[in-house]
């Protein structure tokens, strides 16, 4: 029988079951799974067995940012910044051509560079149907628990409804055109079609509708962490928009922020959190490093969170090495004083060396810069009119939220240079021999989570943040997106003053000196850019942005629009064409400018982007192993045909479900 139930749960997803069913070495992943032992007839009749299935979807929510690897050198989340116009691989000891993109990303690839720091296309693609598989299961034997009421049994339908269309709506901006699986079969399927990303859209928006009715408010639910009425109306105003029913995503942003008892936090609350090291960084507190402090983000207080993913005490497994991953590497040899000593160095606190002053490891973290800061996120994006507003308090160095580089210190007492401010350069000689790695300022006030293992350990000197111990909860959604949201829906309209209000809503929340009169799309993006760092799918989003501003014929910031028939479907690396999403490329990042490469110490590092990866491809194992149909390739990619079939309508991909 354990056979038949392996078969039985592989057959959601034949053509991911490796991806998708071995999808993590996590030690989450080592507990025990209920979709692997337990017989579907016994468990699945039954209000727990629903229950744990939903629970494995809620806990995966997180494998999504902080998927942890032994090496701590990376996290899933990174992917979705380096493939934007906010972030840049910058781990410069690595391959030459791993930010190569335009000629590295193909079908048959791995989808992987250096073992320890890979980019995570394949996992977002088995970590989706994955997901998925949960909440088919739910829909699947939901009406074979015969206790429940009608009304519960509703609630059930609707947050499965909800994992499973936040999986497609991520999926369709990252792959584009995917096989659409909403049951659980009996034996194996190997005769799937792509289907439509706007059919699939459309079907997931019409199960919002449905979710958003039957899920109750956070309040009516036991537990933090699970998926409530907000989160519901959150992903409803997400496939509204990308249906391009820009007037219903606007009435559920008012629902949303006028009529669900959520508001903006205006003020300091909660547990203040010094920071790693006071007499090193001091933070004054402020509302914006409340907000971000993991244990904030979990209490009543906070009226602002509409869904956490919890991570934390011992049932969680996941570190979060974000001072590792995101922050520069500042005590790197070739950053040198001008009369060539390393600029600062780390020790353990018990060392003789050790200057509590600059103790940057603690307060800052031991950055790498796997994932490193473009320029356009440390300075253009803070612009409005005309003005670098570094008043806002999300890029306030006074209070201690923002880090320049130019606030370190010398900290080697043998340079004459000691005690004074880190500079990149001297009389034109270059400090810093590696800027792609090494010199970036960042939003401490996002990346810092305390290590409370390696703060106890005196003989440590790699703090790398949250590589060891600490395990943070993680916004979801939060209401400031749903202002920015709403922006979005009025621009779409026409509405320039009323998306301009949304944004300075934000803004005056985190205590901006400038306000907008009107906004373009590209001010709401920079405004996304501000507030949702590291929270938001910054590369699926500028994908949806992309795709509603075709739907809507408005202009981007350039004055260009986009065509429904071909936004996404262009190749090739000048600055012409391309979705807004690759304009966005070419305008704010260093991919495709130099294509002789970057020198830095460690040889020459190539950046290129492609308006292909636009789309990532579909993998090549998934396309073969689905022998007695065909999967539709990406435009751009070795296999792609338009001539292959693609469902234009979720109703046939569906009725075809059964068609084995």
């Amino acid at each position: 029988m354990k056979k038949y139930i392996k078969n039985k749960i592989s057959a959601l997803v034949p053509l991911v079951a490796v991806t998708a069913l071995l999808v993590s070495c996590s030690k989450d992943f080592l507990e025990p799974d209920p979709l692997s032992f337990y017989e579907p007839e016994t468990t699945f009749t039954t209000e727990s067995g629903l229950q744990a299935v939903l629970a494995s979807a809620d806990k995966q929510l997180r494998n999504n940012y902080i998927h942890f690897r032994s090496a701590g050198n990376s996290v899933p989340i990174g992917t979705e910044y380096v493939f934007s116009d906010m972030a840049k691989y910058g781990k410069t000891d690595n391959t030459s051509t791993i930010s190569d993109f335009a000629n590295t990303i193909v079908p048959t690839g791995s989808f992987k560079t250096d073992p320890n720091d890979d980019f995570y296309l394949g996992f977002y693609w088995g970590e989706a149907y994955n997901g998925i598989k949960h909440a088919n299961t739910i829909l699947t034997y939901i009406d074979k628990v015969t206790s429940l009421t009608q009304e519960v049994k509703n609630k059930y339908i609707g947050q499965a409804y909800f994992h499973r269309a936040y999986r497609y709506l991520n999926l369709v901006y990252q792959f584009g055109d995917v096989p659409l699986i909403t049951k659980i079969l009996e034996i194996p399927k190997q005769t799937y079609y792509s289907t439509k990303k706007e059919a699939i859209i459309e079907m997931i928006t019409a199960d919002m509708e449905k979710a958003v009715e039957w899920v109750p408010e956070q309040s009516k639910l036991p537990y933090l962490g699970v998926v409530n009425k907000g989160a519901c109306r959150q992903l409803l105003i997400k496939c509204y928009l990308a249906s391009g029913k820009f007037a219903e995503a606007e009435a559920q942003a008012n629902i949303l922020i006028n009529q669900s008892g959520y508001s903006l936090m205006q003020s300091n609350f909660g547990t203040f959190d010094p920071g790693g090291n006071p007499q090193t960084w001091t933070i004054t507190r402020n509302v914006i490093w409340d907000l971000h402090r993991p244990e904030n983000k979990i209490i009543a207080a906070n009226k602002e969170a509409i869904m956490i993913m919890p991570n934390g005490g011992v049932q969680s497994f996941l570190p979060f090495a974000s001072m590792r991953i995101f922050g520069p590497n500042w005590n790197s040899g070739t950053l040198t004083t001008p009369d060539g000593k390393q600029a600062a160095a780390r020790f353990a606190s018990n060392n003789a060396n050790y200057q509590v002053k600059y103790d940057y490891a603690r307060a800052l973290g031991r950055g790498i810069a796997t994932i490193s800061a473009s320029y356009y996120s440390q300075h253009p994006m803070w612009v409005v009119n005309g003005i670098e507003d570094k008043q806002d308090l999300r890029h306030n160095n006074t209070v201690g939220n923002w880090v320049n580089m130019e606030d370190l210190k010398y900290s080697d007492k043998t340079s004459a240079y000691y005690q004074q401010n880190f500079r990149m350069k001297e009389a034109n000689v270059l400090l810093s021999r590696d800027t792609l790695r090494e010199w970036f300022d960042f939003p401490l006030y996002k990346i810092y989570l305390h290590d409370v293992v390696n703060e106890t350990n005196a003989n440590a000197t790699d703090f790398q943040g949250a590589s060891t111990g600490s395990k943070a909860h993680w916004y979801l959604y939060r209401l400031a997106e749903t202002y920015l949201l709403r922006a979005e829906a009025r621009f779409y309209q026409g509405n320039v003053g009323g998306a301009a209000q949304d944004v300075n809503a934000v803004r005056a929340r985190a205590g901006a000196s400038q306000m907008y009169t009107q906004v373009t799309i590209g001010d709401i993006c920079a405004e996304r850019g501000r507030e949702l760092y590291l929270e938001e799918w910054r590369n699926v989003e500028l994908k949806r942005i992309s795709h509603c501003l075709a739907i809507s014929g408005r202009p981007d910031e350039w004055g260009q629009t986009y065509s429904l028939s071909n936004w996404d479907k262009q190749s090739g690396t000048d600055n012409a064409g391309g979705s807004y999403w690759y304009q966005r490329i070419v305008h704010y990042t260093l991919y495709n400018k130099y294509p002789s490469g970057i020198v830095v110490p460690n040889g020459t590092k190539f950046y290129t982007m492609d308006k292909r990866n636009n789309y990532w491809p579909i993998p090549n194992g998934d396309i073969t192993a689905n022998i007695k149909g065909k999967l539709s390739q990406n435009y751009g990619y070795d296999g792609y045909d338009p001539n292959i079939k693609v469902w234009d309508k979720w109703q046939d991909a569906v009725a075809d479900e059964s068609v084995l």
